[in-house]
């Protein structure tokens, strides 16, 4: 760990809380607004921390940060990969690797994701991890934040924890196994004996039989279907579209899930989001 620079850390969160406005982060503006840029409140809510710690940090005051904070302020922020190393090295800190194991969102693919509040949507990496997820998603899929480990990936739930199908069409069950499967075996090819891909394989052959199997079939090329069948217990069957946005810079996935407009489906995707908190 490097020496903190709490003059140039407080410099620099300023001049990025000031480059951003509440239109930008998906915040409303609101009436009689005199700040330049975000407030601090505003900033401290992005970033998931107290409006206190958050501005101990921009008066030269406070702890010194950890890594979880300064990712969350990172991400809070909006800042891109060259901006967050930075913040890394003004906090002391060395920075994360970028590439396809970085879970730091990038603001072009947030910016876009902020505007759709009101919408099933969902950033994952390519092991089907999580990264966000609107409100209306986590009441349609479960809550990601809770999710720890391995567990927070899709595949690796899939073929651990029985209740990680409940939320799909029992039709669909035998498909997606091989779905799974198959396109972890071509991310641990691309990524290398030494990815977090080829280890999250080698624990899922440990942990399920059925995942060994089909391993050992050596499948490659099943892609997903453009529609998806959910089940959900208070709104039942919704039959979805999956429209994806990627970041190939950090293969990042952004995943829209919405329901012909007059449908069963999009009557219960509107029965759910009302619902969902928010």
């Amino acid at each position: 760990m490097s020496r903190l620079d709490r003059p140039g850390l407080a410099d620099f969160l300023r001049h990025r809380r000031a480059a951003l406005q509440p239109e930008d982060v998906g915040m409303p503006r609101g009436e009689r607004r005199r700040a330049r840029g975000l407030r601090r409140e505003e900033v401290a809510v992005l970033c998931h921390m107290s409006t206190d710690y958050y501005t101990r940090l921009e008066q030269e005051r406070g702890p010194h940060p950890s890594t979880a904070m300064v990712a969350a302020i990172a991400q809070g922020l909006h800042l891109g990969l060259d901006e967050r190393d930075h913040l890394y090295r003004l906090a002391g800190h060395a920075p994360p690797p970028r590439g396809t194991e970085s879970r730091h969102v990038g603001p072009g693919l947030q910016r876009i994701f902020d505007r759709l509040g009101d919408t099933a949507a969902e950033i994952t990496t390519e092991l089907g991890e999580t990264l966000r997820q609107t409100p209306l998603c986590a009441a349609l899929l479960g809550d990601a934040s809770r999710r720890r480990g391995p567990a927070r990936s899709l595949g690796y739930r899939w073929f651990t924890d029985p209740g990680a199908r409940a939320s799909y069409d029992e039709a669909e069950h035998a498909f997606l196994s091989r779905l799974f499967a198959s396109g972890l075996r071509e991310i641990a090819t691309l990524r290398g004996p030494d990815s977090e891909a080829a280890a999250l394989a080698a624990d899922l052959r440990a942990a399920s039989a059925e995942f060994a199997a089909l391993w050992d079939r050596h499948e490659v090329g099943v892609r997903p279907h453009a529609t998806k069948r959910f089940v959900h217990p208070d709104v039942g069957s919704l039959e979805l579209h999956c429209q994806t946005l990627l970041d190939p810079d950090q293969s990042h996935r952004l995943l829209v899930y919405t329901a012909v407009p007059g449908s069963v489906s999009h009557e219960r995707l509107q029965l759910l989001s009302a619902l969902a908190p928010h």
